[in-house]
């Protein structure tokens, strides 16, 4: 394992250890590039993963102070981890394409009042050939030859309503869990607990896949327990290292080349904003004024549905299950983009209680509780809509334990998420209802893990934060390589967009090192 020296100014700072910063990490070192990854949260082994919803979630979450406003609960407005790894320790393992047309956002959606829409500036052709790399690193079932996962009863009611009402793109999902052993790890066993770690490693993560490949090269170190508070740069403007506090409280500069920061679409922009200096006084990389606007979350919502036999959904690969048909751009549904249908864990009998009716009390919702077993349920994934109002900002007022203004995060439906909403409620509804519920419940969203924008793609400069590969208008040598650069937020799960544009990005700035660029 590596070891470099905090005045090594030759090597490549990397900020997270996630989707984005952990597959970044190992690109570059396999290319033979120094790399030093810092990690705010601690390092688990899989022995620590416990098949344990509620000792997990304080296991993995970031739970430092946030503040959030709008529609999002004021203590917890997102649920993402602190540790290695990432979110990829927590993620149920979703792993799909974005489509052509989502690229183009604004060419396809057209005028959306108070919705800033921007095309991309990287197109579905630009990433086809490193989605397939992606698909093959993570081990993605149902693409190139790997077979997909078998279904649990979650899935089989979902799959009988759906077929019964003319749905045809119904199956188990291309998956980053293995259904046969692929890449030195172990094929699934169904054990249901996806969402709290995978303890036997079948799920892909960065914590025991792309960080220890890293570090068998000789080129890459991670520090754990590192959290980053500012990046530093010279009378140019370029980057020349990070500022971060260790377990102790101790604080320390790590020089680098260039600085990469994959800190998930709250983090970075809290950190380029904390980066803020006289040449670049409204923060770093933010002279259009884009830095920590346009967040998304994704359109999302819930449905349970007490059926007439047992379910038992906490048993099975949690999110194998899949309804794409309501994808499309169609909008004579009365929306713009599209939405797709996916089976929901359990998250144990707590969760459900209080997920499926809150604040319930009375004789129906105990007689609901009592019928856990014969409980089913799906999560709502749709295009939200970019608003500049959508934002991260610097709390003025409250700050963590470092000194450093903790993140407000304010978000707001757009009136097409509520419409698009409504109509994924109604048809999910209508599936359960064709399955033969008993009972079916709506609920508006939970927490989300599923953060982006904040630092977005641009052409234009003045419009985003970054370029195609990532690489930020202002700082050349400033990359952001997370979900917060995804210029509109799709209808897919993110994770393998966010690992394709990270083996993307890993070529082009190895490129751009060797021609002297960087």
């Amino acid at each position: 394992m590596a070891t470099f020296d905090k005045n090594d100014d030759s090597v490549v700072v990397i900020i997270g250890s996630g989707a984005g910063g952990g597959t970044l990490g190992n690109e570059l070192a396999q290319k033979g590039i120094k790399v030093v990854c810092l990690e705010a949260g601690s390092r688990l082994t899989l022995s620590d993963i416990k098949n344990d919803t509620g000792e997990m979630f304080m296991k993995l979450s970031w739970l430092d102070p946030r503040v959030g406003s709008g529609q999002l609960p004021a203590g917890l407005p997102a649920w993402i981890c602190k540790t290695v790894g990432g979110t990829t320790v927590h993620w149920a393992g979703a792993a799909l394409r974005l489509q052509p047309h989502e690229f183009k956002g604004a060419t396809t959606y057209g005028r959306l009042a108070g919705a800033n829409l921007l095309d991309w500036p990287t197109t579905y052709d630009d990433l086809e050939a490193y989605y397939t790399k992606a698909e093959d690193k993570l081990g993605v079932t149902g693409t190139n030859g790997r077979p997909r996962l078998p279904g649990n009863n979650n899935y089989h009611v979902l799959a009988y309503g759906a077929k019964k009402l003319g749905y045809k793109d119904v199956h188990t999902g291309n998956m980053a869990v293995n259904s046969r052993e692929y890449g030195g790890r172990p094929k699934c066993q169904q054990i249901g607990f996806c969402m709290s770690g995978c303890a036997i490693g079948a799920k892909w993560s960065s914590l025991y896949t792309e960080i220890p490949a890293a570090e068998k090269t000789g080129n890459f170190e991670i520090r754990p327990e590192s959290m980053v508070v500012k990046i530093n740069h010279d009378s140019s403007g370029k980057a020349t290292g990070v500022v971060y506090v260790d377990k102790d409280g101790a604080t320390h500069e790590q020089k680098a080349r260039m600085v990469c920061v994959a800190g998930n679409s709250i983090e970075t922009p809290r950190l380029l904003l904390n980066s803020a200096s006289s040449r670049f006084p409204q923060g770093l990389a933010n002279s259009s004024g884009q830095v920590g606007r346009n967040y998304m979350s994704h359109l999302t919502g819930t449905v349970y549905a007490v059926m007439p036999g047992e379910v038992n959904l906490h048993r099975g690969t949690q999110m194998a299950g899949i309804v794409r048909d309501e994808d499309a751009h169609r909008p004579e549904r009365g929306f713009a983009a599209g939405y797709e249908l996916e089976t929901l864990p359990a998250f144990g009998f707590p969760g459900v209680a209080s997920y499926m009716k809150p604040g319930g009390w009375g004789r129906e919702y105990a007689g609901d509780l009592a019928e856990y077993r014969n409980i089913a349920g799906l999560w709502i994934v749709g295009e939200d809509m970019p608003q500049e109002s959508n934002r991260v900002t610097l709390h003025e007022s409250v700050k963590d334990k470092n000194g450093m203004p903790v993140a407000h995060v304010h978000y707001q439906d757009h009136p097409n998420d509520v419409a698009m909403r409504e109509h994924a409620w109604k048809q999910a509804t209508a599936i359960y209802e064709a399955a033969g519920a008993k009972r079916v419940y709506t609920r508006l969203p939970f927490p989300s893990t599923h953060n982006l924008g904040t630092c977005r793609q641009s052409a234009r400069a003045a419009d985003g934060v970054c370029s195609s590969f990532g690489q930020t208008h202002d700082v050349k040598n400033l990359f952001i390589s997370d979900g917060s650069q995804f210029t509109t937020s799709a209808a897919e799960n993110p994770t393998l967009t966010i690992v394709a544009l990270a083996i993307r990005q890993a070529d082009y700035i190895a490129d751009q090192m060797n021609k002297r660029n960087l």
